[in-house]
Protein backbone atom coordinates (compact mmCIF):
# COMPACT_ATOMS: atom_id res chain seq x y z
CA UNK A 1 0.00 0.00 0.00
CA UNK A 2 1.10 3.57 -0.65
CA UNK A 3 0.64 6.36 1.86
CA UNK A 4 1.00 9.90 0.57
CA UNK A 5 1.21 13.33 2.10
CA UNK A 6 1.96 16.79 0.81
CA UNK A 7 2.36 20.20 2.36
CA UNK A 8 3.09 23.73 1.23
CA UNK A 9 4.15 26.61 3.46
CA UNK A 10 4.87 30.27 2.99
CA UNK A 11 8.54 30.81 3.80
CA UNK A 12 7.65 34.06 5.55
CA UNK A 13 5.83 32.03 8.22
CA UNK A 14 9.07 30.29 9.18
CA UNK A 15 10.85 33.65 9.09
CA UNK A 16 8.22 35.20 11.37
CA UNK A 17 8.38 32.31 13.85
CA UNK A 18 12.16 32.49 13.92
CA UNK A 19 12.04 36.26 14.46
CA UNK A 20 9.54 35.89 17.29
CA UNK A 21 10.90 32.82 19.07
CA UNK A 22 14.50 32.61 17.84
CA UNK A 23 16.54 29.50 18.58
CA UNK A 24 13.78 28.19 20.82
CA UNK A 25 11.53 27.76 17.78
CA UNK A 26 14.26 26.25 15.63
CA UNK A 27 15.36 23.77 18.31
CA UNK A 28 11.77 22.68 18.97
CA UNK A 29 11.00 21.98 15.31
CA UNK A 30 14.29 20.89 13.74
CA UNK A 31 16.91 18.35 14.75
CA UNK A 32 20.51 19.47 15.28
CA UNK A 33 21.45 17.68 12.04
CA UNK A 34 18.77 19.56 10.08
CA UNK A 35 19.90 22.89 11.52
CA UNK A 36 23.51 22.08 10.67
CA UNK A 37 22.60 21.08 7.12
CA UNK A 38 20.38 24.10 6.42
CA UNK A 39 22.39 26.72 8.33
CA UNK A 40 20.17 29.81 8.29
CA UNK A 41 18.69 29.19 4.85
CA UNK A 42 15.01 29.78 5.50
CA UNK A 43 13.77 28.20 2.23
CA UNK A 44 15.57 24.96 3.13
CA UNK A 45 14.19 25.01 6.67
CA UNK A 46 10.70 25.72 5.34
CA UNK A 47 10.95 22.78 2.93
CA UNK A 48 11.93 20.51 5.81
CA UNK A 49 9.02 21.83 7.86
CA UNK A 50 6.73 20.98 4.95
CA UNK A 51 8.28 17.50 4.84
CA UNK A 52 7.46 16.98 8.52
CA UNK A 53 3.85 17.98 7.87
CA UNK A 54 3.69 15.73 4.80
CA UNK A 55 4.95 12.75 6.84
CA UNK A 56 2.37 13.49 9.54
CA UNK A 57 -0.35 13.41 6.89
CA UNK A 58 0.97 10.32 5.10
CA UNK A 59 1.21 8.26 8.29
CA UNK A 60 -1.90 9.78 9.93
CA UNK A 61 0.15 10.80 12.95
CA UNK A 62 -1.56 12.68 15.80
CA UNK A 63 -1.79 16.47 15.81
CA UNK A 64 0.53 16.63 18.82
CA UNK A 65 3.29 14.77 16.97
CA UNK A 66 6.75 16.02 17.93
CA UNK A 67 8.34 17.56 14.84
CA UNK A 68 11.80 16.62 16.03
CA UNK A 69 10.89 12.93 15.63
CA UNK A 70 10.72 13.49 11.86
CA UNK A 71 14.03 14.41 10.29
CA UNK A 72 14.84 15.21 6.67
CA UNK A 73 18.51 15.06 5.72
CA UNK A 74 20.35 14.48 2.46
CA UNK A 75 21.95 11.31 1.18
CA UNK A 76 25.52 11.62 -0.16
CA UNK A 77 24.14 12.22 -3.67
CA UNK A 78 22.01 15.13 -2.38
CA UNK A 79 18.69 13.29 -2.46
CA UNK A 80 16.57 14.10 0.60
CA UNK A 81 15.71 11.26 2.95
CA UNK A 82 13.47 10.91 5.99
CA UNK A 83 14.49 9.48 9.36
CA UNK A 84 11.86 8.72 11.98
CA UNK A 85 12.22 8.43 15.73
CA UNK A 86 9.97 7.82 18.73
CA UNK A 87 6.21 7.87 18.15
CA UNK A 88 6.61 8.51 14.41
CA UNK A 89 8.86 5.47 14.01
CA UNK A 90 6.49 3.32 16.08
CA UNK A 91 3.58 4.26 13.80
CA UNK A 92 5.62 3.51 10.68
CA UNK A 93 6.51 0.09 12.08
CA UNK A 94 2.86 -0.58 12.92
CA UNK A 95 1.89 0.28 9.33
CA UNK A 96 4.68 -1.92 7.99
CA UNK A 97 6.39 0.99 6.24
CA UNK A 98 9.56 -0.15 4.51
CA UNK A 99 10.46 2.98 2.59
CA UNK A 100 9.68 6.69 2.71
CA UNK A 101 10.51 8.87 -0.27
CA UNK A 102 10.41 12.65 -0.08
CA UNK A 103 10.67 15.42 -2.63
CA UNK A 104 11.38 19.01 -1.58
CA UNK A 105 11.15 22.23 -3.54
CA UNK A 106 10.96 25.95 -2.91
CA UNK A 107 10.78 29.24 -4.71
CA UNK A 108 11.08 32.76 -3.34
CA UNK A 109 7.78 32.64 -1.42
CA UNK A 110 6.81 29.00 -0.88
CA UNK A 111 8.27 25.64 0.08
CA UNK A 112 6.61 22.31 -0.67
CA UNK A 113 7.17 18.67 0.18
CA UNK A 114 5.66 15.45 -1.12
CA UNK A 115 6.04 12.18 0.77
CA UNK A 116 5.29 8.64 -0.40
CA UNK A 117 5.54 5.85 2.17
CA UNK A 118 5.37 2.25 1.05
CA UNK A 119 4.84 -0.97 2.95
Amino acid sequence: MLYTGTDIIEIRRIKAAQARWGKRFLNRIFTPAELSLCKDRLPSLAARFAAKEAVIKALSLPKNQSYSEIETLNLPDGQPSVNLYGQALAKAITLGIKQISVSLSHCREYAIAMVVAQD
